[in-house]
């Protein structure tokens, strides 16, 4: 950009025509064809860019521009359904001040001594209808369209169970204007979502569902209304329309009255009377979005008055009476520009995504997880893919899949490497499994792995030896594995970088501690697979020591309930291993606790007895080992793995493949709240 005035407009003016281009082509592949190929924020970014030039430069303003009309999801193969009010869009705010600068303008035009009251609703992340209903009656269905047009989707609404037909739906229930016209959205919930995606994964579909968003719009506008049917759809509605008279004039006592009609109405709704209420609302709200069961991108922060909202008119396309609060985007699109392989302690091969760097959920994010090369084959992910992906909160980021649509034909399709990148020996896959793994048990970086796995927390617990720490000991000789750590001298360590006096006797505590850590800590820590806390509690409640395990058969260790014939086969190979066996007599040597003790927590109550839980995921409060002591202290049993003798699956955040399986074997499945209320219920029953 130059100083000449008129090369610098000149510059804009192209800049504006390219932005509109891009934003005309990519709100036909998100509204028209449910196929966006970047994500909403990237989107946004582009809207918001456009709208700042224009603004500064109104002479640039073309009529197409995408800032001068609302969006549109029109469908030329659906029948058009003029709506009786504008069904506008939102302004955007990002931060707190831009609320607060969204109500002092609202305040320029009333009194400068009215109060006002607020509701704040989540903002679903899919797609609105506009539902018609005379003397009660459901007598059309409609896409929001171009905000002024759009597609009757009668039929299809029709099918979706929290449609009402007739209402009210209760005969107690207030009687309805002769005509009523009530705005919904219509969202595939999260756990619809992930069971629908395994039925069409199970019925052999090829296509790719990458979001709840888009395949709730894809199916909203079938042609035919039984493929609409065969899909779990949800509609919560959130305002009236148009209305004959007789409805309430507030949005707080509009949603009641909705309720009370029949329509299904999210409670995830507050009213407020102080701005800086809401605000404090939404700051907290943001941490807990992923609790709700439906996708939202952010909230609704609405006037509650209608008289007052529907005064203040509108300013462009966008009421002024309310403004969408968006949450910083957590799924964004990128560039994969290669793919790196992280080998494990058990050997499992890794593949790792890495990114043309992008920022997404607070961070520049230039790597992220392909989970395994299974998943990399099923969702087609390829090399120079343009891919979606998600980092929620905290969460390491990973690869939903691939943006089909945005390839050029060159990217390569992703393979399993035949050599171990550390140690370059033969890279193995047994028939049956997913993962690939290296052979060498004397890996390098195997060995590393499982060095930083048993020191811990909640395996050995051996403070102040993270990865780096582990790595320094190995880089100096001082240690091959992990029985290795309990010969370590003080003197050994003082030459090593970081080590002062305080650091080399705190380490020396700890590794003493770790001696006496109780067995079923040891047998986890060795690092057999499949072997977790729930699974080493088992084995040493039927083998005491050390020694009874290493003998034990694979049938005596199959007959355990909770252990299945491919678990204990592993174990007794793992414990047939030279290598393994010469650990443990060094761990022996050092003075490792090799024994149970015979000391048990008390039960306190039978609530669960008979009831086999399996644990995946992560609860909000409790550890693994608490839920696992918890399920137990009341007479339960916790499993490895899901069967159609599993009594329930307990799952959190981040769920693997056993929550797909209880799906599959129609298992109950309940959270941490739910396993307190199932020990609450049988409790209360017994007494």
């Amino acid at each position: 950009m130059t100083n000449d005035p008129q090369t610098e407009i000149a510059d804009l003016a192209r800049r504006a025509a390219f932005l509109r281009e891009q934003l005309s082509y990519h709100n036909y592949r998100y509204s028209v064809l449910s196929s966006p190929i970047i994500s909403d924020a990237e989107y946004d970014a582009m809207f918001d860019e456009l709208d700042a030039i224009e603004k500064a430069h109104p002479e640039l303003i073309t009529p197409d521009s995408p800032t001068q009309r609302v969006g549109s999801d029109l469908d030329a193969r659906l029948p058009k359904v003029e709506h009786p009010q504008p069904m506008w869009s939102l302004a955007k705010a990002y931060t707190e001040d831009e609320i607060r600068a969204w109500r002092e303008r609202v305040g320029r035009l009333l009194d400068t001594s009215a109060k006002l009251s607020y509701v704040v609703e989540p903002k679903f992340d899919g797609l609105t209808v506009v539902l018609t209903y005379t003397d009660g009656i459901l007598t059309q269905g409609a896409t929001r369209g171009d905000g002024f047009v759009g597609d009757d989707v009668t039929a299809n609404v029709k099918t979706i169970r929290t449609v009402p037909l007739r209402i009210p739906t209760r005969a107690d229930g207030p009687k309805p204007p002769p005509r009523l016209t009530v705005r919904g959205e219509v969202v595939m919930l999260k756990k619809d979502f992930e069971a629908f995606q395994a039925k069409m994964q199970a019925e052999g579909h090829t296509e790719k569902f990458i979001n709840a968003r888009n395949t709730a719009s894809g199916a909203l506008k079938q042609l035919d209304a039984r493929i609409t049917a065969s899909r779990p759809l949800t509609m919560y509605a959130f305002g009236v329309v148009e209305a004959g008279g007789g409805v309430p004039r507030s949005q707080w006592e509009t949603l009641q009255y909705l309720r009370d009609l029949g329509f299904l109405v999210t409670d995830q709704v507050r009213r407020f009377d102080d701005l800086e209420a809401v605000i404090q609302f939404v700051k907290e709200f943001e941490a807990h979005r992923h609790d709700l069961e439906f996708e939202i991108d952010g909230l609704v922060i609405k006037i509650d008055d209608i008289p007052t909202y529907n005064a203040l008119g509108v300013v462009g396309k966008n009421p002024r009476g309310a403004i969408a609060y968006k949450f910083p985007p957590e799924e964004v699109t990128t560039r994969l520009i290669g793919v790196g392989v992280n080998v494990g302690r058990t050997g499992v091969l890794i593949p790792n995504a890495e990114l043309e760097p992008v920022f997404v959920s607070g961070a520049t994010i230039r790597q992220a997880t392909l989970n395994n090369f299974d998943d990399v084959a099923r969702k087609d992910v390829r090399l120079g893919d343009r891919v979606m992906i998600k980092r929620a909160g905290e969460v390491i980021p990973f690869v939903i899949g691939p943006i089909v649509e945005a390839r050029t034909g060159n990217e390569i399709p992703i393979t399993p490497p035949k050599e171990c990148p550390y140690c370059h020996s033969p890279v193995v896959h047994q028939d049956g499994e997913v993962a690939y793994y290296c052979s060498n048990p004397e890996c390098p970086e195997r060995v590393a792995r499982q060095i930083e796995y048993f020191v811990a927390r909640g395996v050995m617990d051996i403070e102040g030896l993270g990865e780096h720490g582990v790595r320094q000991l190995i880089e100096a000789g001082l240690i091959k594995d992990e029985a290795d750590l309990f010969s370590l001298k003080p003197e050994q360590l003082a030459e090593l970088e970081g080590y002062g006096e305080l650091r080399i006797q705190n380490l020396m505590n700890s590794l003493q501690a770790a001696r006496n850590r109780p067995l079923d800590r040891l047998v986890m820590a060795l690092g057999i697979p499949g072997v977790g806390s729930t699974v080493a509690r088992l084995l040493v409640k039927h083998f005491p020591s050390i020694d009874a395990l290493m003998n034990a058969t694979e049938e005596q260790i199959d007959a355990i309930a909770g252990i299945g014939p491919r678990t204990a086969e592993t174990i007794v190979q793992w414990f047939a291993e030279p290598r393994n066996r010469r650990i443990i007599e060094k761990l022996r040597a050092a003075g490792v606790n090799m024994t149970a003790s015979e000391s048990v927590a008390p039960q306190q109550s039978n609530a669960l007895a008979g009831l086999t839980f399996v644990l995946t995921g992560t609860l909000p409060t409790l550890s693994r080992d608490q839920a696992t002591e918890l399920i137990e202290s009341h007479g339960g049993k916790v499993s490895s793995s899901v069967s159609k003798k599993t009594s329930y699956v307990l799952a959190g955040e981040a769920a693997g493949s056993k929550l797909d399986k209880a799906r599959q074997l129609n298992v109950p499945i309940i959270d941490e709240d739910g396993l307190y209320k199932l020990i609450q219920e049988n409790t209360s029953h017994s007494e």
